[in-house]
């Protein structure tokens, strides 16, 4: 990094300026040439060079992007000129380049496929990624200039979007503690400082322990109800670790594991869920109780310092749902309903399981967690005449990718796909699309990353490596990440029905990305309220079982034919089976987020209460079901610990909103283009440059109405009783 840059980093972050020295100058010049994060990206809308970028070239982009991003501020700042929107905010959205760029490819694969080098960088530098970050929003001099602009808003002359811009950075900077004393202003810093790091050790700690927390079968014979393909699966996962003529059950991240559905060992079973509940618990190197303990201090301390009753009352001031109160009151309404529907559904597999003692002249025994996926396959194959096993060989990856995914969007929006295999990809599981618009113009990039392996965290997510933005130009490059287990080399990759809906899920959250058409990047993609941002995707689940799509890609894989009509009806008519389970352990998670954002200082657990206030605070909120425990327990609930705090709520908030929406598809005449491009142009084009609720409204016609997502998801008395 050059000397001036290094010199303006030194300031930023209050460490000891560097001696100048020409031939190191000169040398540090040649490697940033080098640096492929230094200049825009030269192949096609500025992909990433994964093929170049080596975890060497992280550190000296982050050092110099940072800088430069801070010189760039402090010319803003100190600009002799009245502030205008131009000098001002435009300026501020052009800063900051090679820190973006740089950032964006590092997190991205920090996720993606983490390793030794990453791990340590992201340690290396959150805290300062913290510091530079309130090095900018509590800079005095830039947020005067933003609060002049904020308060003659209404004379600039400016569009909508404009604006909205204008409004959005002054809530932001205030949020983010412009208008406190320098003294609060430094304490902010701090707490800032130390959640970072914190924040980062505990997903490194969750993703460390569900690699090492592996269940190992010694007898194939354990293994009975697994596929062929699944055991062969389990040996490979042996093997991996040396556990020749082994076997190795892998954990994803959530409590429920997917082996559970089929193995027929119980105590197998047991163990599986016990092993995957007391992740982050149970002492040693990767216990998170001390690290929950002091993140819900230290965000209840900033909720405090900021002038709020507790963080989730800060959280929430800027998402559609606005308070803790609105955020309870929808919660505490669907509760009732999904633990009343999950003991109904709990009385069946009672009813199985006392059957089958019976018959096998064995005592019965009472329901448990461990039992529960086990039994509702069961149940759901006696109640409508089929299992997972079933519909497994009609789901294979890449024709649910591109039969059913892409042909959905094709008949909703015009959009037509391409493979290509002549850009670099990260990992050799990766594949990529050129995305053509109706008009036969490329409109985006598309990355599917769709397997699970030791360097991916759980779950499933879009990010986006470009941002559509009309200010810079660009066009959106955009990708999936999905857990799918990887079977054996040469064998096929069958979906679950779960794991289907999950990729037309992701696949949504990909379209409000490569939709965007908006001009700032601030306003790009999915740069929506958090409690919105899910909505767009869950509304593009629905396809996954319009028969009209799934007749197109749902077919054997090894003879090709087309899934029974019979069979396709049984997929659409159980739809909601097992919904009060799936809601109450939703559920579960979403009150424990809140309960636990919504204390404050002095009611926060010491590390050895921390398992003792969630299941106190489970049966507080009526949501405590002994075989349904929430879909993440707070020690590896990586969510709540990261960008989802206080906000795990917005899955089931957006599904009102999804839930309406379906609903007009219908009314509406389904699928059709008209209807897609409706929804297109009037929502999903627009990320934030519009308020949210105003943007469901344009497209709707009306306020969100609950009564769809209950009837949706069985909840209501006529749809419980069935």
């Amino acid at each position: 990094m050059n000397t001036r840059l290094a010199l303006a980093l030194a300031v930023s972050l209050g460490l000891a300026a560097p001696a100048y020295s020409p031939a190191a100058d000169a040398a540090t010049q040649a490697a940033e040439q080098a640096n492929p994060f230094f200049a825009e990206s030269p192949l096609p809308l500025h992909y990433p060079q994964f093929d170049k970028i080596k975890d060497s070239d992280f550190a000296p982009a982050f050092d110099a992007g940072m800088a430069q991003q801070i010189e760039e501020v402090e010319a803003i700042a100190n600009n002799p000129a009245a502030p205008t929107f131009e000098n001002t905010l435009v300026a501020l959205e052009n800063s900051g380049a090679v820190l973006d760029r740089a950032t964006t490819v590092f997190f991205s694969l920090s996720g993606a496929d983490t390793n030794d080098a990453r791990k340590q960088l992201q340690a290396d530098y959150s805290a300062k990624f913290a510091a530079h970050r309130d090095a900018i929003s509590l800079n005095g001099k830039l947020f005067e200039r933003i609060k002049a602009l904020y308060d003659k808003r209404d004379t600039l002359g400016l569009d909508a979007e404009g604006l909205r811009l204008v409004e959005k950075y002054h809530d932001n900077f205030v949020r983010a503690g412009a208008e406190l004393p320098d003294a609060d202003k430094a304490k902010l810093k701090e707490i800032n400082a130390e959640l970072a790091n914190l924040g980062t050790k505990f997903s490194q700690n969750v993703l460390a322990e569900v690699n090492a927390a592996y269940i190992v079968v010694d007898d194939v014979k354990q293994l009975d109800g697994l596929s062929a393909e699944q055991v062969a699966a389990a040996a490979e996962a042996a093997k991996a670790r040396k556990l020749d003529g082994k076997y190795v059950i892998a954990l994803l991240n959530t409590t429920g594991q997917p082996a559970l559905s089929n193995l027929t060992n119980r105590e197998l079973r047991r163990r599986i869920f016990e092993a995957s509940v007391a992740r982050g618990s149970k002492g040693g190197e990767y216990d998170n109780t001390a690290l929950v303990s002091r993140i819900m201090t230290l965000r209840a301390e900033k909720a405090a310092l900021m002038g709020f009753a507790n963080y989730a009352a800060y959280s929430l001031g800027n998402q559609t749902a606005k308070t803790p109160e609105a955020v309870n009151a929808m919660l505490g309404q669907l509760a009732p309903a999904a633990v009343a529907n999950a003991r109904r559904e709990a009385a069946d597999l009672q009813a199985m399981i006392d059957a089958e003692q019976k018959a096998a002249g064995q005592p019965t025994f009472e329901l448990q967690p461990w039992d529960w996926a086990y039994y509702s396959e069961k149940v759901r194959q006696a109640k409508y005449d089929f299992d997972e096993s079933q519909l497994k060989p009609y789901f294979e990856l890449k024709n649910v990718l591109e039969n059913g995914v892409f042909f959905a969007a094709g008949k909703e929006y015009g959009l037509s796909f391409k493979q290509r295999t002549d850009l670099p990809v990260y990992h050799d599981d990766v594949s990529v699309y050129d995305v053509f618009d109706a008009d036969g113009s490329q409109l985006a990039i598309f990355i599917f990353d769709p397997y699970a392996r030791q360097s991916k965290r759980g779950g499933a997510w879009m990010n986006s490596y470009v941002s559509q933005s009309a200010l810079t130009g660009n066009k959106p490059v955009v990708a999936n990440h999905l857990n799918i287990p990887k079977p054996p080399a040469g064998k096929p990759t069958l979906l679950t029905w779960d794991e289907v809906t999950t990729t037309f899920h992701e696949f949504g959250h990909a379209l409000h990305g490569m939709f965007s058409n908006v001009k700032y990047p601030y306003f790009s993609g999915t740069a929506v309220p958090r409690d919105f941002v899910e909505f767009p995707s869950q509304v593009n689940e629905m396809w996954a079982d319009e028969p009209s799509i799934l007749a197109n890609y749902a077919m054997h894989y090894q003879s090709g034919a087309a899934m029974p009509q019979a069979l396709l009806d049984k997929v659409v008519a159980a739809a909601r089976f097992n919904q009060g389970f799936a809601t109450t352990e939703y559920l579960g998670a979403a009150m424990l987020d809140q309960r636990w954002h919504q204390i404050g200082v002095e009611q926060v657990p010491a590390p050895k209460d921390v398992l003792a206030f969630e299941h106190e605070a489970l049966v507080k909120d009526g949501i405590f079901y002994a075989p349904v425990p929430p879909r993440y327990r707070t020690t590896y609930f990586s969510h709540i610990m990261g960008g989802y705090s206080a906000g795990y709520y917005a899955y089931i908030w957006s599904e009102v909103l999804d839930a309406n929406t379906q609903k007009w598809f219908r009314d509406h005449g389904g699928l059709s283009r008209a209807n897609g491009d409706h929804f297109r142009q009037t929502l999903l084009s627009r990320g934030g440059s519009v308020d949210a609720m105003e943007l469901f409204r344009n497209f709707a016609g009306h306020e969100p109405q609950i009564e769809p997502l209950l009837e949706k998801r069985g909840l209501t008395e006529a749809e419980a009783g069935k």
